[in-house]
């Protein structure tokens, strides 16, 4: 067991707000977290960003997503178990520290709020050039700060206008992606014209037209259209029954991700041509909706997509706010952070809404340096989080069965042989980015941060434990 192991089920975080120091509220509900959960698997990368990875791996993106899919249930699953056990705002940062140690907590927490913040650069500069495009007099970088205001303004009122804002953004791009696979179905069956049957999965060099290559370039885009979905497992700590409603949560994120990612790219390869360029210019939907003669297609999906950038935006200043929180009220950042009004975290809102907005400016002034840099570490930031995550239940459930048994609502398929092939299926991922020079251009950015962020948690832990031996 290690050293943290046995401190109170909230941990540091929650002894910093025992007594007269301020909690976070509580305002968030069964019905937000439910769509918090399902927002943070359905963002612009599916319905954008897919494109690119058809166009890089033909119909065995079908099978792309089907493995990626899988590693997300799992991941999924060992977050519902903890989360479930020891709700907490950090959550798998909180997890990862009392398990393994402050280096780990320190590392999956601020790499996730860097890939968050990232995250909020680059959809508000997508969501701005949008809306440029319809309101052209406002240049794109003014609409980048009106969403950056709006959202920040919006998460430091109170926890429940983000989930409002989340609820109807997810019941949009739920309601879209039903609609888009009962089209979807009805195409291939022939209602729409002439019904396509296999020719386009068989056709045009076959169902792995681009072989290896294809495949390895089109994995790591799908592996980068998940990120984000762990959101809900931080939003359960301000919700008012954490264990019973992050269980609810997870179990119905995880079979939607199957129906979802999964269900839409067998339509679009079956329905439209992998090597179409509308598909990766345009988007795999806009290409379906137009060979389905859906009007005004393009529009359509303009709005849509907007709704996922805007609800990605929305929910990564609220995530990245909490984790920055967490953190801080463990000792393990700047402590004016940790400043809490009406229930919220300001300064770690208003910090993460800064970072992401510095992002932006760096992405018009250094595009290919400074901004391509970010992007890169925080594409890779997911994969650092996901193998600490596999690390820290693997400990965690151990020592709840030991422990507290009762507090496991929610159980790891197949524990522990399950949560080690996850954790082989990362090592797989980060053997393939390996194999290619940009892909090597990602890891090296990303051990170097990893490295200073982990170097910093050990001095902090030994630290630690330099004052326990004193007092004790």
């Amino acid at each position: 067991m290690s050293r943290t192991s046995t401190r109170s089920p909230q941990g540091s975080q929650q002894a910093v707000q025992n007594g007269s120091e301020p909690v976070l509220s509580h305002g968030l509900k069964q019905r937000h977290l439910s769509m918090i959960a399902l927002g943070g698997v359905i963002g612009a990368g599916l319905f954008v960003g897919s494109g690119v990875g058809i166009a890089a791996a033909g119909p065995a993106i079908v099978l792309l997503f089907m493995g990626t899919g899988a590693l997300v249930m799992l991941i999924m699953r060992m977050l519902g178990e903890m989360s479930a056990a020891r709700p907490s705002t950090g959550s798998f940062s909180v997890h990862a520290e009392e398990e393994i140690g402050s280096w780990a907590g320190t590392t999956s927490g601020w790499m996730y709020w860097l890939m968050l913040c990232a995250g909020v650069a680059a959809e508000a500069t997508a969501a701005g050039t949008i809306m440029h495009t319809w309101v052209s007099f406002i240049p794109a970088y003014g609409w980048v700060a009106i969403f950056m205001v709006f959202f920040c303004a919006s998460n430091l009122t109170a926890v429940k206008n983000f989930g409002e804002f989340e609820f109807w953004f997810s019941a949009i791009k739920v309601t879209m992606i039903v609609a888009f696979l009962v089209l979807g179905v009805l195409g291939i069956l022939g209602v729409f014209g002439s019904a396509p049957g296999t020719s386009h999965l068989t056709g045009h060099g076959g169902f792995f037209p681009t072989g290896a290559a294809g495949l390895a370039a089109g994995l790591l885009t799908t592996i980068s259209g998940f990120a984000g979905l762990e959101t809900v497992t931080i939003a359960a700590a301000e919700s008012d029954e954490p264990s019973r409603n992050v269980a609810r949560a997870v179990r119905t994120a995880v079979w939607r991700i199957a129906v979802f990612y999964i269900g839409s790219m067998a339509v679009v390869v079956t329905l439209v041509p992998w090597n179409d360029p509308k598909v990766a210019s345009a988007g795999p939907y806009v290409t379906v909706l137009d060979r389905l003669g859906i009007p005004a297609a393009g529009t359509i999906m303009q709005i849509v997509v907007l709704v996922a950038l805007l609800s990605a935006m929305n929910a990564n200043i609220y995530g990245s706010s909490r984790m920055a929180y967490s953190l801080v009220s463990r000792g393990q950042g700047p402590r004016f952070l940790g400043k809490v009004t009406r229930g919220v975290p300001a300064a770690a809102v208003l910090a993460s809404c800064v970072f992401g907005f510095a992002a932006v400016i760096a992405g018009i002034v250094w595009p290919t340096t400074v901004f391509a840099w970010l992007l890169n570490i925080a594409g890779c930031s997911v994969l650092v989080v996901w193998s600490i995550v596999c690390l820290t239940q693997l400990k965690m459930r151990r020592r709840l069965e030991r422990e507290a048994p009762e507090l496991l609502s929610v159980r790891m398929w197949g524990f522990p042989y399950l949560t080690w092939l996850a954790f082989a299926a990362i090592l797989g991922v980060f053997a393939v980015m390996a194999a290619n020079a940009d892909g090597r251009q990602q890891l090296a950015g990303t051990a170097v941060v990893v490295a200073a962020l982990a170097g910093a948690g050990h001095l902090k832990q030994r630290r630690d434990d330099r004052r326990a031996d004193v007092t004790a």
